[in-house]
């Protein structure tokens, strides 16, 4: 099954190292990810990230909890890394996260995610009715704090 797609990009007013540092600290997703999500960290911090890096997390979707493992499978400082679920709610989550700076004050950042809800053969009902608007609103959520942080 081909997984779902969803690219969004934040201009951000900050140098690019700068954004990136941010981004690679894992502890920062605490304050990108929803409060509903319950979101937590289980792997100890800080974590050094290279490719190969493993992080647990934990997480409520629905109210319903689900271990989180990831994978950093590409980490090309300071323009781009990969993280891809090994374990978790997802079929599939491959999120290329890419940077690229605008001037020596800007930075444009871009998200795309892979992604394929459980499900098998009621999987696109599922993702239409459920997971589309779930992760659509994760990443509105992010550009938001992300537009606050940087500001």
């Amino acid at each position: 099954m081909k997984p779902h797609i969803l690219e969004t990009t934040t201009i951000i007013n900050k140098p690019l190292e700068t954004v990136f540092d941010f981004f690679s600290k894992a502890e920062n997703l605490n304050e990108l990810t929803p409060p509903e999500l319950q979101f937590k960290i289980l792997t100890p911090l800080p974590i050094r990230m290279f490719p190969g890096t493993l992080i647990e997390y934990r997480i409520k979707l629905n109210g319903i909890p689900f271990n989180w493992k990831t994978k950093i499978s590409a980490w090309e400082p300071p323009y781009r890394f990969v993280d891809e679920q090994l374990k978790g709610p997802y079929v599939r989550w491959h999120h290329t996260h890419t940077f690229k700076s605008i001037d020596a004050h800007t930075t444009e950042m871009t998200d795309r995610v892979e992604y394929l809800a459980p499900g098998w053969i009621l999987e696109p009902i599922i993702t239409a009715l459920f997971v589309r608007k779930r992760v659509e609103a994760i990443f509105a959520y992010r550009e938001e704090k992300l537009k606050a942080i940087f500001s």
